[in-house]
């Protein structure tokens, strides 16, 4: 085999067995095909060939190949890892779901040995920068491969806030919340807030209401080009959050205000061959598992 990466970074949470033995066996094969492994310095791993050693934040600039062992949100993790370089993704599923880890613990080796040969399929994915504003304040920036969320900390109350996109006053909404998903997320979060699932080809955005107070207040798709603005109304006092792919970006207050945009950088996902979007919704959905049969065959009664 004529190995398509050099130097692969492998990531996960190794205090899980699972995790961790999935990791070492990823690491001995890489090594064993003269490949370069670079892993995060903290971690206690041993490997049979040597190994670099990096704090996790370096190894997206070490690497041509980043393998997420885990679950979903594994691979989230190491998107904002690989954030602003073009350095491709890998997800090994350990987890549960596995919409975007998607190579099962059934033909691990296998999978992995085509895709570092290079039989896979490139899988470019768009995400989200989260920017929160305010006069007082510095401004914080995150960006999001799922989601951006807005929620309230506090339980039994209701939290007003207003949306704009591209300048343009939409709504002024009461409830939990609101849930900005990419169509990567858009089979997350967003997915129980009612909104629909976006193929990942769709250069389009789902704003979801998390728990409306007025049962009108619908989910909506907009341009993934769309300038998404959202800001407390001044005389609401409840403290609320926003999320990053699950990540605390920060606070918002009254007079602040939470920008939505396109990420300039996209993340690039990698699938052994065979990939097929809808089997996997089929699959981790549970669709066309329903008790429904076909009535039985009912012989007609000779005419008398």
């Amino acid at each position: 085999m004529q190995p398509h990466f050099k130097i692969i970074a492998i990531v996960g949470r190794y205090a899980d067995a699972r995790v961790a033995d999935a990791m070492q066996t990823l690491g001995n094969e890489a090594t064993a095909l003269g490949l370069a492994v670079v892993i995060d310095a903290a971690c206690p791993l041993l490997f049979t060939r040597p190994v670099q050693r990096l704090p996790e934040h370096a190894l997206s600039a070490a690497a041509d190949l980043m393998v997420a062992v885990g679950g979903d949100g594994t691979l989230l993790h190491a998107a904002r890892l690989v954030a602003g370089r073009p350095v491709p993704l890998l997800g090994i599923n350990r987890g549960q779901l596995g919409f975007l880890a998607d190579v099962d613990a059934s033909g691990m080796l296998e999978r992995y040995h085509e895709v570092l040969s290079g039989k896979y399929t490139r899988d470019v994915r768009f995400a989200l920068t989260a920017t929160i504003t305010h006069p007082d304040c510095p401004s914080v920036q995150s960006q999001g491969l799922n989601d951006i969320v807005l929620h309230k900390r506090d339980t039994g109350r209701m939290l007003d806030f207003e949306t704009w996109i591209d300048g343009t006053y939409v709504n002024t909404h009461g409830g939990d919340g609101l849930v900005v998903a990419t169509p990567t997320g858009s089979t997350g979060y967003a997915l129980s807030c009612g909104g629909p699932i976006l193929v990942p080809t769709l250069d389009a955005i789902v704003l979801a209401p998390i728990c409306p107070h007025t049962l009108s207040d619908r989910p909506i798709v907009v341009s993934a080009a769309s300038r998404i603005e959202v800001k407390i109304v001044a005389n609401a006092p409840i403290k609320t959050d926003v999320t990053t792919d699950g990540v605390v970006l920060g606070d918002m207050h009254p007079n602040g205000c939470l920008v939505i945009e396109r990420a300039a950088t996209p993340v690039t996902l990698l699938h052994p061959p065979g990939y097929d979007f809808y089997a996997i919704l089929r699959s981790k959905l549970h669709w066309g598992r329903g008790t429904r049969r076909a009535a039985p065959h009912m012989p007609i009664e000779p005419a008398i």
